[in-house]
């Protein structure tokens, strides 16, 4: 009965460092790929503050207004002017609908009433 116990005993440790051994391979290869994944997140950081910056440079108002200058021939540009502008009250805003209400809820008391 011991030596059964033991050859048990013994296959259960083998199993275990098997077992051990496989995720400890596994959390290597996960903590890679999450290395890599900060890599790749951080390089797309510095690409899109590049990208930021070279659109502040773009969009500097005295390269747009030389822009402007130089194309008013062919996009015939006019500076703004206060009759461009309107009032809120021409505004036409669409009137929201209104459902008919289907399944009305009754109220025991007003809150009114409790306070």
């Amino acid at each position: 009965m011991r030596s059964f116990f033991y050859v048990v005993s013994a296959l259960a440790v083998i199993a275990l460092a098997f077992w051990s051994y496989q995720e400890n391979y596994k959390t290597r290869a996960s903590l890679s790929g999450v290395s890599q994944l900060q890599r790749q997140i951080g390089q797309a950081r510095e690409r899109l503050e590049v990208l930021r910056a070279e659109w502040a440079y773009l969009n500097r108002p005295e390269r747009l207004k030389e822009l402007a200058d130089i194309n008013y021939d062919r996009l015939g540009l006019l500076p703004l002017s206060p009759e461009q502008f309107g009032r809120i009250d021409q505004v036409a805003f669409p009137s929201p609908e209104l459902t008919a209400i289907v399944n009305p809820i009754e109220l025991s008391a007003d809150l009114e009433d409790s306070q």
